[in-house]
């Protein structure tokens, strides 16, 4: 753990002595015909009870209605109090509420988020009277295909691999406490051929007229790699420091997944001389890149075990139960034999990029896809892209950002120059925002603009997967489609000597019922499940074109039943005897 983690607090990048946790019980109403408002429930209400952070639509938020509806409210009486002993700001931190939010606090309306997947912040001081307040959330949400919405269905049933809506509050809340000036955000790009660390500090800075000091203190466990206070006179400003120290071996620690070490920082805000913010943070020193057809961890090659994952809940859907949920599956994962995950058509709760990266488990960073190329679809897209970048930003676990897959939302990018144009657009904004990790088009073919080349390929058995990697130059150069379906690239790009990556294979279905389904036939037996399973990573391992795979997927997810687990985390097979078959040998066995 780093030197700042504490139990539960939702955002383990970012942590500040003052919390208030918001989450538990808050009263509930659907609002159907749209009256909430001109009926002033915006001053507050009681009604029936919902346990935050799980939406309407799971058991464990006590509703347990799967119907859509598409306008409710929140409403919760809080004591503020006990965060206020210096007289500063109060913040309220919502972690991910989909789809539309609107704040009340004591009948003042204080502003408004859209996006289902990002973190979002109020500053509700102005509002609070004696440090309470009636706190109100109007929370929308719809079944449009022009809203990033990634699994979660546009119909009014589960179909293929669409499930259960998500809607309002999912994520936690809560509250703290800032100074007039205080820290908004601290990115941190690690330089590892330099052995030193880029710090870029935006300030909140409320009266602009008192003197302003930045102190920023980087350990590593004991050794003291840095302590430096100086005054700052601009509220964004940036700083390369040394992470060379004498008083350790090699002078640095990098960070891989057999070694995952994390440098501590605190950053303290004074203002005339008073500390006014504090703030617990930690990054990693290492380098992800391509060169010669390879992924390079730390300038090594890197052969990517990845698994799929969609982060379904039995009883909670997207929402892990709580923090231990979300480290068991990280211990699963690894313990089958991988090395990364590919978090599929979701933003994971933030705890669990923080235990990936306290575990050095590698992660690709995947956009929640819509479903319809418009305009408006393209604004609610970039824009919640770009903040989705930029708060995970300082992960070092995540490797790859992932804006489209298959195709999803841009269905004729083969030749469509308006899709075309956003996935090219989309990729130069991700790089412009981060030029530090490599960004993949469009996962599964008809890539545009990419770093990696990913390809999709569900051959029920090593045979025939054998046979559709048999000849990569031809579908490499999009002279002829991958497995006879669609082309690696869209027309007017080819192939530049990246990696190719097999980003979604197996889905081998076994113990499922009746209803669920997987891809080729399902396997009624353990050693059947085995045998097909090492059958298809022995063709993958005899690909050396490939710098690594991904397997659908971790657990079973709704009618998809094609996972490791099921969806209530129990083993449909022995870790110990997948993970012989993931590492290549029983040898490996740990």
């Amino acid at each position: 753990m780093t030197k700042y983690y504490r139990e539960n607090y939702p955002r383990p990048q970012f942590v500040r002595d003052s919390y208030l946790d918001l989450n538990g019980e808050w009263n509930f109403r659907f609002d159907d015909k749209d009256e909430g408002f001109t009926a002033g429930w915006a001053d507050g209400f009681e009604d029936r009870k919902i346990l935050v952070p799980f939406s309407f639509e799971c058991k464990a938020s006590g509703i347990g209605c799967i119907e859509s509806h598409e306008i409710i409210w929140y409403s919760r009486e809080i004591d503020f109090s006990p965060l206020s002993k210096s007289g500063g700001r109060i913040l309220l931190n919502v972690e991910g509420a989909d789809y539309e939010t609107k704040l009340w606090v004591n009948g003042t309306f204080i502003g408004s988020h859209r996006g289902g997947y990002t973190r979002f912040s109020f500053d509700i001081t102005d509002a609070l009277a004696d440090g309470a307040g009636a706190v109100v959330f109007r929370i929308s949400d719809s079944l449009s295909a022009a809203q990033p919405r990634g699994k979660q269905r546009w119909l009014r049933e589960s179909y293929d691999c669409w499930y259960v809506q998500t809607t309002g509050i999912w994520k936690s809340l809560w509250a703290e406490e800032v100074g007039d000036s205080c820290l908004d955000r601290l990115h941190i790009k690690p330089c590892f051929d330099d052995n030193a660390v880029d710090f870029e500090y935006n300030l909140n800075r409320r009266k602009t007229d008192r003197k302003t000091e930045v102190e920023t203190v980087i350990t590593f466990q004991d050794n003291m790699i840095l302590s430096i206070r100086e005054t700052i006179t601009r509220s964004c400003f940036s700083r390369r420091y040394s992470l060379e120290c004498d008083n350790m071996k090699l002078k640095v620690k990098y960070w891989s997944p057999e070694s995952p070490d994390l440098y501590d920082v605190c950053v303290r805000v004074y203002e005339n001389g008073v500390l006014t913010d504090k703030v617990g943070s930690y990054f990693g020193l290492r380098k992800i890149s391509t060169d010669s057809m390879r992924i390079k961890l730390n300038n090594t090659d890197l052969y990517l075990k990845m698994i799929l994952d969609q982060g379904y809940w039995e009883n909670t859907a997207l929402t892990p139960p709580d923090e231990h949920a979300i480290i068991d599956d990280i211990d699963k994962i690894l313990s089958y034999g991988y090395n990364g995950v590919r978090k599929h058509q979701k933003i994971e709760d933030e705890r669990f990029y923080y235990w990936a990266d306290v575990k050095g488990l590698l992660v690709w960073c995947e956009a929640p896809s819509f479903y319809e190329l418009i305009d408006t679809a393209i604004e609610n897209m970039t824009a919640e892209w770009t903040q989705i970048v930029r708060q995970h930003y300082n992960h070092p676990s995540i490797i790859a950002w992932v804006p489209f897959n298959e195709s999803w939302g841009i269905p004729h990018v083969m030749d469509d120059k308006k899709a075309q144009n956003l996935t090219e657009s989309v990729y130069y904004l991700t790089k412009a925002l981060d030029d530090s990790r490599p960004v993949v088009s469009n996962d599964g073919w008809e890539h545009t603009r990419s770093d990696i080349i990913t390809l999709h390929d569900y051959a029920p058995h090593g045979t025939q997967l054998r046979l559709n990697w048999k000849d990569p130059e031809g579908f490499l150069a999009n002279s002829r489609a991958f497995n006879g379906e669609r082309y690696a690239f869209a027309n007017g790009f080819r192939y530049e000597g990246q990696p190719v990556i097999l980003s979604e294979f197996g889905g081998i279905a076994y113990g499922k019922d009746e209803d669920g389904w997987g891809y080729g036939e399902a396997e009624n037996s353990e050693e059947a499940f085995l045998n097909r399973l090492k059958g298809l990573m022995d063709a993958v391992y005899d690909i050396d074109h490939i710098c690594g795979f991904c397997y659908t997927q971790l657990t079973d997810v709704e009618q998809e039943q094609n996972g490791h687990m099921f969806m209530d985390r129990r083993d449909k097979i022995a870790p110990k005897k997948v993970r012989a078959i993931i590492a290549g040998g029983p040898e490996n066995i740990l």
